[in-house]
């Protein structure tokens, strides 16, 4: 499932090639076709992103949003004008003359209301991309996370806790400040907190600057170590994540990797000792 700085990035590539302009809209696979048909001609005003839920803001409706949620499976596809033809698999395509998206497999897309959208967002905790949870979004994250019995590693994959952080993010995270994902979030300080607030700010910022994940700081590059450069299907250079049983880039300790809320852990156990 892609991670919150990806759809960030989407979020400013729709509103770069379609913001401010009327749009066609389709749903060659049918099962957007009675909103589609309603937003075909409206301009695309405003984009937003929100952990892994994107937002298009269309005028002319009264304040409708189409809500997209990719899920496992959604993709989304760039392109310049002319537009082929589109399968049949297009859940949702935007065109004009000058370039087109087209959206397939999303878990989620529907015409929603204002009101529809603030509740999705009142159930996401804070975003560190967003730009309304910069000011509090660290503390309000604390308040949950301090009273918590649940482990560091489950609570950042809580969207209600924090949103957008997915497996990726997690695990170098707590390997950059070597916590031990099974500790409890009331076990973590407030210190503690803050700085991995502020480091999943920063990281997930290059990844959106980027469109890919890196997480090793400058001295442990393949560079800087004479190692070479990962091979892996997300592209980004990294310390723990899926490099298990392979050798800590800094410790030469194997990687370990476990189930965790149905989702795979990794961590280094020196670098990252409970």
């Amino acid at each position: 499932m892609p991670e919150g700085h990806t759809i960030h990035r989407l979020a400013a590539d729709y509103r770069e090639r379609f913001g401010g302009r009327s749009v066609r809209v389709s749903s060659p696979q049918g099962k957007f076709a009675d909103s589609a048909a309603l937003l075909d001609g409206t301009v695309l005003e405003t984009t937003e992103a929100h952990g892994k839920h994107l937002f298009l803001g269309f005028g002319g409706l009264g304040g409708e949003w189409v809500h997209i949620h990719l899920g496992l499976f959604g993709k989304v596809n760039f392109g310049d004008a002319p537009a082929p033809p589109p399968t049949d698999t297009v859940r949702l395509r935007l065109a004009h003359d000058g370039a087109y998206v087209d959206l397939r497999g999303p878990t989620t897309c529907a015409l929603i209301t204002d009101a529809e959208k603030r509740a999705i967002h009142d159930r996401l905790g804070p975003d560190p991309l967003r730009d309304a949870d910069h000011v509090d979004g660290a503390a309000k994250a604390w308040r949950r996370i301090s009273r918590s019995r649940t482990t560091i590693a489950a609570l950042l994959m809580d969207q209600k806790v924090v949103a957008g952080v997915g497996n990726v993010y997690r695990a170098e995270v707590l390997f950059r400040h070597g916590i031990d994902p099974y500790r409890a979030g009331r076990d973590l300080t407030a210190r503690e907190w803050r700085a991995i607030w502020t480091d999943l700010v920063d990281l997930m910022r290059e990844g959106v600057r980027n469109n890919r994940i890196d997480t090793v700081r400058p001295e442990h590059t393949p560079e800087a170590m004479g190692r070479p450069p990962r091979v892996d299907d997300h592209g980004g250079e990294v310390y723990v994540y899926r490099r298990a049983p392979g050798p800590c880039h800094i410790c030469a300790g194997e990687i370990h990797t476990a189930t965790l809320a149905a989702r795979n852990l990794f961590w280094c156990p020196t670098c990252q000792e409970r």
